[in-house]
């Protein structure tokens, strides 16, 4: 744990996805942010939950309602059994859970000007006009941030202030990492490039001065969001204002549907509306650019595509059931289709939890329904962060029926089932054709492209719409692909990544992702690959090779001591005898082709000299030595001063330059024992019996970037920054080495909970059946700028072609398990040219 210089510390396995996003000084700033939040209906939970999660230094909750049957259709920490209580005091225990360093209280009393100077930012739900501006202005003359936020149906409404001398540090949240991101592959989303259009991308700090709610309400700055809808803020901007005149005059909304001079429909808050950016995160830490200053969405395009599909009052009246706010805006008729969906839900990590938490609340697969999830992980501590249906109780337990089991809570009726298993070719015997004919969609909630891919072949094969989604940071995307509508997820691909060359790795790196590389292949050539070849030889399984002498003859230990010879040796090998081989084999005057040999890339080196009074030297010898010890199971030891001096005994072997080009200068005695054996047959006599060996306690390592007390990432840093050393490249430190070596795809929980409200938007429309091309949205996000993009999928390429022909014997016996043909067609345009048309299936009936 790091200190932040505020008496408090930054719990880095806790937050560390969080921490690639915000770095540490943004971390630190939040960590002294005391936040209220007023309104705990749905869109005040998700406001709460998503900053408790971020870890600021307290959120007080506040709200003087009790909790009513429209509150359940987005409110995931009330219960039916909670009706009539206050419902800032019943979610408080609930989100407390949530991150233990983070204190909760719950406040039913009016806020007072007085009450009010306690926090640096308020965000305001689910309150009247008045009181917003009265608020407003307070908070605006005192310095306090103020965050108005409101959800009505399919409509959103947001608002900011952050005073006359907002101070941002990072505006589009490229500095300090942007190294650091460069290196994160293995996530199919957009080319962010093209978004950091944004003034001051080269900017560490600017400074913003934004207007008071009630001087901005007369002349409104709109940010939008959707430029297919470019005159709908201003429409939506006095329609807020109408209902707000509506409910004072009234003292109650407008009936659902009813015709109150207006042709769209507002109703109550639902789930489908978590749209809105981590204003509370950018408040508290001055990084990201903050909005300027109202923002408007609205999703009217999930509305029935019929034309004479117009909802009636009675149709969505209220049925005091938890769906009631939804069946305000939808009708009962949608309510009814949405328990029957069957849905796969491949992955319950953090868009897994937060699709699930909407699925619940939608009432998906709550009558015959069901939705099957499947994630062979376990939780880790990292996964609490952004994880949210996980608590630190659950860590070790697997990540799908915990989930299952949380959401059961949030709404008993949601038919739920969790599987461990990976999708992929070895499980086609479970998600076989009987069960994907079954569904009714797909929706994935993956972190890798391979993944995805496979699902999406699926998905195509079966005819079964997909639901797509990723994050990396603060940046996120939606796709929806619907069969013979749009085109799918693996028409559009990343490009492959690119892997570092061997030889670049080996002698010429030029860069630091490049020594964490060569750190992460040095781990696995010393502290798994051997252990797993001995144990294959122990088991019969392979046949006996030169390296097994080194495992079980000439490097292995009998004692802590020796371990420690061992690692003494291996830094002399590596960072001093090697870099002496090369530069003997290409001196620093070598001239290559008329031209220096070291210039460009190619860093000259130099060896580094062994001193116990170096720290990263000591570093590297007490990993070394341990993660030794661990694969032969020999105990280690973290006492520094002993290793200190066990050090100053050991004598290393002078060294002895080789002739010729190569460069790796191996053990002697191998060398001495491969010259003496050309045969397998004479190094198995030189070799431990398969009975003797049996007795050592093996143990291949695998590598885990997240345990902090095994040493792990302590070698990588050291091996990595040595090398650096050699090579003149900036260090990096454990923060910085653990993103690039672990392959730590960065995460907020905000990023996570906006795009999947976009995701259950498309489920809406998907399981109304509609056929239009245009009333489905690609969405597209950078919170950090803050940039929204939303675009009609690509429609499926459709061919003409003149002329097929199918190859296929009739005469063919068919086994009772098959169901379907798949015929693979030759086609022609109408100039003869071939034309590469999808397979043909034929399903039998």
């Amino acid at each position: 744990m790091a200190k932040n210089g505020n008496d408090a510390e930054i719990d880095e396995g806790l937050y560390s996805r969080q921490l690639y996003v915000l770095g540490h000084e943004a971390m630190k700033r939040m960590q002294i942010s005391n936040i209220l939040i007023s309104g705990l209906r749905g869109l005040g939970v998700e406001i709460a939950k998503n900053v408790i999660l971020g870890g600021v230094k307290s959120v007080t909750l506040h709200d003087q309602g009790v909790a009513e049957w429209k509150d359940l259709s987005s409110q995931f920490y009330l219960r039916e059994e909670d009706l009539g209580k206050n419902r800032a005091e019943v979610s408080q225990l609930r989100l407390a859970e949530l991150n233990s360093y983070v204190p909760v209280t719950s406040f039913t009393g009016a806020l007072t000007n007085e009450y009010l100077t306690k926090f640096q930012v308020v965000v305001l739900t689910n309150s009247s006009l008045d009181e917003q501006i009265r608020i407003g202005d307070f908070c605006h003359s005192n310095g306090i941030k103020l965050i108005v936020a409101d959800t009505r149906g399919l409509f959103g409404q947001l608002f900011c202030d952050f005073g006359e001398e907002m101070t941002m540090f990072d505006v589009n949240g490229e500095q300090p990492l942007s190294a650091m991101i460069s290196m994160i592959t293995k996530v199919k989303i957009v080319n962010w490039t093209w978004l950091n259009y944004t003034v001051g991308l080269h900017m560490h700090t600017s400074s913003f001065n934004q207007k008071s709610l009630s001087s901005s309400m007369a002349e409104p700055e709109f940010m939008v969001t959707d430029f297919a809808k470019f005159d709908r803020p201003g429409q939506l901007h006095m329609g807020f204002q109408a209902l707000h005149a509506f409910e004072k005059k009234h003292s109650r909304l407008p009936k659902p549907w009813s015709q109150v001079n207006t042709s769209t429909p507002l109703s109550w808050s639902v789930i489908y509306c978590f749209f809105f950016p981590p204003l509370s995160l950018q408040a508290c830490t001055g990084k990201f650019m903050p909005i300027m200053q109202w923002l408007y969405f609205d999703a009217l395009e999930c509305l029935s595509e019929a034309e004479d599909a117009v909802l009636t009052e009675e149709e969505c009246a209220p049925r005091n059931c938890r769906y009631d706010s939804q069946i305000a805006v939808f009708g009962s008729k949608l309510q009814e289709l949405l328990a029957k969906q069957r849905y796969f839900l491949v992955g319950a990590g953090a868009i897994g939890c937060e699709l699930l938490k909407n699925f619940a609340m939608m009432g998906l697969a709550s009558g015959e329904g069901e939705v099957i999830v499947t994630d062979m992980d376990t939780i880790e501590k990292s996964n609490l962060n952004r994880q949210f249906l996980f608590r630190p109780w659950d860590v070790t337990k697997m990540k799908s029926e915990t989930a299952a089991a949380a959401v059961k809570q949030m709404n008993p009726s949601i038919r739920i089932t969790g599987h461990q298993n990976r999708v992929g070719t070895d499980t086609e015997k479970v998600y076989d054709d009987d069960f994907f004919e079954s569904l009714d969609g797909v929706a994935n909630a993956l972190d890798n492209v391979d993944a995805r891919m496979y699902m999406d072949r699926r998905c195509v094969y079966y005819c079964k719409p997909l639901l797509e989604s990723g994050t990396l940071g603060t940046k996120g995307n939606v796709q929806v692909v619907i069969p013979f509508l749009t085109e799918s997820y693996s028409s559009s691909q990343d490009p492959p990544e690119k892997s570092i060359p061997i030889c670049t790795l080996k002698n010429f790196p030029n860069a630091i992702e490049h020594t964490l590389q060569w750190a992460r292949d040095e781990f696995e050539g010393l502290f798994k690959q051997p252990a797993e070849n001995a144990l294959q030889y122990m088991t019969l399984v392979s046949s006996p090779r030169t390296t097994l002498y080194k495992s079980l003859v000439t490097d292995k230990p009998r004692s802590w001591e020796d371990c420690v010879v061992w690692a003494r040796n291996h830094w002399q090998c590596q960072y001093n005898n090697n870099i002496r081989q090369l530069l003997h084999n290409f001196p620093p005057d070598q001239v290559s082709s008329g031209a220096p040999f070291w210039s460009g890339p190619k860093r000259c080196p130099h060896p580094l000299e062994f001193s116990t009074n170096n720290d990263l030297h000591m570093d590297y010898i007490m990993a070394a030595a341990n993660l030794f010890a661990q694969s032969y199971g020999l105990p280690g030891s973290t006492e520094r001063s002993a290793l200190t001096k066990l050090l100053q005994d050991i004598k290393v072997p002078e060294f002895v330059p080789k002739s010729g080009i190569k460069i790796h200068v191996s053990d002697q005695e191998l060398q001495n024992a491969n010259a003496s054996v050309g045969k397998r047959s004479e190094l198995k006599t030189l070799l431990p019996s398969t009975e003797a060996a049996s007795q050592f306690k093996l143990c291949p390592i695998d590598f885990e970037k997240d345990d902090e007390t095994n040493f792990h990432m302590d070698f990588i840093v050291a091996a990595s920054n040595l090398r650096a050393e050699n090579y003149d490249i900036p260090p990096a430190d454990r923060h910085k080495s653990k993103l690039i070596a672990g392959k730590i795809i960065p995460a907020i929980a905000t990023t996570t909970a906006a795009v999947v409200g976009l995701v259950c938007l498309e489920l809406l429309k998907i399981v109304q059946g509609h056929k239009k091309l245009e009333s489905f949205k690609n969405g597209f996000m950078n919170l950090a700028l803050p940039f929204f993009a939303f675009s009609e999928p690509i429609a499926a390429p459709k061919h003409k072609v003149t002329n097929s022909i199918l190859h296929y014997s009739s005469r063919k016996k068919l086994g009772k398990h098959v169901k379907a043909l798949v015929f693979e067609l030759c086609c022609n345009d109408e100039t003869e040219e071939d034309v590469e048309v999808p397979y043909v299936r034929y399903t039998i009936r």
